[in-house]
């Protein structure tokens, strides 16, 4: 499988400002990518280089294999920034419009709005659109002239939970049809639901890239208790296949495993012939937004 995209030890200053500090990561051709990140974690910045609508201070990106420039750009579908579309028109007009501006002709207008469950609209004016609607007809001017690649900053924002369950899938759909899709998000939940990998930023730095499943796995996560406490933790630690060992508060302790590996039995009996005699054994699954924050944090 190859890289349709490959960030390459990025930085970005503004002035003084460092909003990129040698990001690196590919992204395969056909997957879904997620960057993650709170805001101002440096997505936008790492877009706009991508789409060369800025330049980077040091680091390189390769889009398909080249350096990112105008005509790459017009090989990519982009959604950088809110819809921008002449409201009294109509979506076949405005999408007309769009057609024009990217150099593309004769291009599949009812297709792409059937491809976002517009086409029975095609003739409303975009004023009379909610926003969700607005966002799809903005997903169907990125599809215009079938491009390979589409890159989409923050899909969702501001949308109400129907909105975003159209939108998410939609990118879903349009996966199946083997399109690569970069979208930068600061929700986790939308990533863990519509990406296949992920690269997760903090304060412009790459912290985490991979699959989805190995990066957000949700641990298993055991509350323990046991006498003597001054044993437990070295105890614990000693247990095989563990994946993080934690004090707590009031004498307890956290240990952790991959999820579904867990077995309580056999943590009982490797404390007890240790010594220990547990007086808590509790399985907690980990929250996605725990690990979120431990890798943020």
């Amino acid at each position: 499988m190859r890289n349709v995209l490959e960030v390459d030890n990025l930085t970005k200053y503004y002035g003084k400002i460092r909003a990129l500090h040698k990001v690196s990561f590919t992204v395969p051709e056909g997957t879904v990518f997620g960057i993650l990140g709170p805001n101002g974690s440096g997505k936008t910045t790492l877009l706009g280089i991508m789409m060369n609508v800025l330049l980077p201070t040091e680091g390189r990106v390769l889009l398909l294999g080249e350096s990112p420039s105008p005509a790459m750009r017009k090989r990519i579908g982009t959604l950088l920034e809110t819809p921008n579309f002449y409201h009294y028109l109509s979506a076949v007009d405005n999408l007309k419009i769009s057609a024009t501006i990217k150099g593309i002709t004769n291009p599949d207008i009812d297709g792409v709005l059937k491809q976002v469950s517009l086409y029975e609209r095609r003739n409303s004016p975009f004023s009379s659109f909610s926003l969700g609607m607005k966002q799809r007809l903005a997903i169907a001017s990125c599809l215009l002239g079938n491009p390979e690649i589409l890159v989409f900053d923050e899909p969702t924002n501001g949308l109400d939970p129907n909105g975003i369950a159209e939108i998410r899938t939609l990118i879903k759909d349009i996966a199946k049809q083997g399109k690569t899709i970069i979208m930068a998000s600061h929700m986790l939940d939308e990533v863990e639901k519509v990406c296949t990998h992920v690269a997760i930023l903090k304060k412009g730095e790459t912290i985490a890239t991979g699959h989805v499943d190995e990066i957000l796995a949700q641990d298993d996560v055991v509350e323990v208790a046991g006498e003597p406490h001054a044993q437990l933790l070295a105890v614990l630690a000693s247990i095989p296949l563990h994946t993080g060992l934690h004090a707590r508060d009031g004498g307890m302790a956290t240990i952790h495993f991959k999820q579904g590996t867990v077995n309580l039995a056999a943590v009982n009996r490797h404390c007890f012939e240790k010594g220990v005699v547990l007086s808590h054994l509790v399985v907690k699954r980990k929250s996605l937004e725990m690990k979120f924050m431990e890798l943020t944090n």
